[in-house]
């Protein structure tokens, strides 16, 4: 499990995902949320602007990743 290290609490979902480059846009991070290809702490989400904060464990394309505060 890789760890996503954000400097300030709390983080939309949409912008941790394009921040850690593992989709290519603000677009595209919200269509693959859009589309339940993203975990939060093991659950679907939905929700574009979820408020991830440390401690949280984010699941995409078959990869783990652990939120830490900086």
């Amino acid at each position: 499990m890789k760890n996503i290290e954000i400097y300030e609490q709390p983080i939309a979902l949409y912008q941790l995902l394009k921040l850690e480059a593992l989709v290519s846009s603000g677009g595209e991070a919200k269509a693959v949320i859009d589309d339940s290809r993203v975990l939060v702490n093991g659950a679907v989400e939905t929700r574009r602007r979820k408020k991830v904060m440390s401690g949280d464990v984010i699941e995409f394309e078959d990869q783990q990743f652990k939120v830490v505060l900086k």
